[in-house]
């Protein structure tokens, strides 16, 4: 059978990082940035040796890179991602599951419908999958940001950017001190999960702990409400405990103070490894004067996306949902 756009690209992906793993016993996600960056350039470095760059160009010559479709390029370059990660000993590196991604950016196109121009930032970018995701659904014109403080992580979402067309600006920095951006229209995000062990940029925050280290999800809602814009919105993936954690009091308390609930999205179990990993998606809407709370939030349960007729029936009563709050 012949293999589609998708298969033969993670192929030429995957095989290529095997070769270069092997010749400079890099781990395989490293050797990934260096076959996507040879792929995007077409060529070797200057500083690469002479065998491996024979090696490269050989396996150039077997592919047209130029005659994939972007949404292939983007779904070849998660699967091989998602197999570098599998073996990688990082609790950070871990991708947004596909489904998540297309659903944020269901959810980000309904809300910013109106808008013919859009500031987006991604305060937590990965590989920057969810943010391309993102983009690729998005019809208006798009100005792209991205942070993210990991070295390999960083290196594959701007080459991933690159492959893919999309224009975006990253940050390599820890996204909880202060950047150098003005507040966007939206912020998405998947919020990474723990404690945050900064104890002295942790106390700029409202939402740090009383005592000992702060939660890094905690501080990062209250920096992406920081840089939206008055009555912007923020699509945040987030631990299906966030209220119900020792410091979900405080975080309540915040939120009420500085922005509407839109919604909450209860994300399918069976999108996630396991039961304690179940996440939900969080729409908030940064308070204005002009602004006020929907009469009914958003509270949905996904059914399983293999479930293709419950899925459809959830997205009818979502999109009926957002026509009356955009009445």
């Amino acid at each position: 059978m012949e293999k589609s756009s998708v298969e033969t690209l993670f192929g030429w992906l995957d095989e290529t990082t095997t070769i270069i793993q092997q010749h400079l016993n890099e781990p395989y996600l490293d050797s990934l940035t260096v076959a996507m960056e040879y792929l995007f350039y077409e060529g070797a470095p200057e500083d690469m040796d002479d065998i491996l760059n024979r090696k490269l160009h050989s396996a150039l010559a077997n592919i047209d890179f130029h005659s994939f479709e972007v949404e292939d390029i983007r779904k070849a370059v998660q699967l091989v991602i998602l197999k570098g990660m599998k073996d990688a000993t990082q609790e950070q590196h871990v991708m947004t599951p596909e489904s998540v991604g297309l659903i944020v950016g269901y959810l980000a196109g309904k809300l910013t419908k109106d808008k013919e121009e859009l500031r987006i930032f991604d305060p937590a970018s990965g590989t920057a999958n969810l943010l391309t995701t993102v983009l690729g659904q998005l019809k208006q014109n798009v100005k792209a940001y991205a942070s993210e403080v990991d070295p390999t992580l960083i290196q594959l979402s701007v080459i991933n950017a690159n492959l893919q067309k999309k224009e975006i600006e990253f940050f390599h920095q820890d996204s909880l001190r202060p950047f150098l951006i003005d507040p966007v229209d939206l912020i998405v995000a998947d919020l990474p999960i723990g404690y945050y062990p900064d104890d002295i940029v942790a106390n700029e925050y409202q939402l740090k702990a009383d005592t000992g280290h702060s939660y890094a999800h905690h501080l990062f809602i209250e920096q992406s409400l920081r840089y939206t814009k008055e009555a912007g919105y923020l699509i945040l993936v987030i631990p299906e405990f966030l209220f119900d954690s020792d410091q979900s009091d405080k975080l309540h308390a915040y939120l009420q103070e500085h922005a509407h609930i839109i919604g909450v999205i209860r994300l399918p179990e069976s999108a996630f490894k396991s039961e304690k990993n179940a996440k939900s998606i969080l729409l908030l809407q940064r308070k204005s004067a002009a602004t006020s709370a929907p009469k009914q939030p958003l509270l949905v349960q996904m059914p399983s996306f293999k479930n293709a007729n419950a899925t459809a029936d959830i997205l009818g009563q979502m999109n009926r949902w957002f026509e009356n709050y955009q009445a």
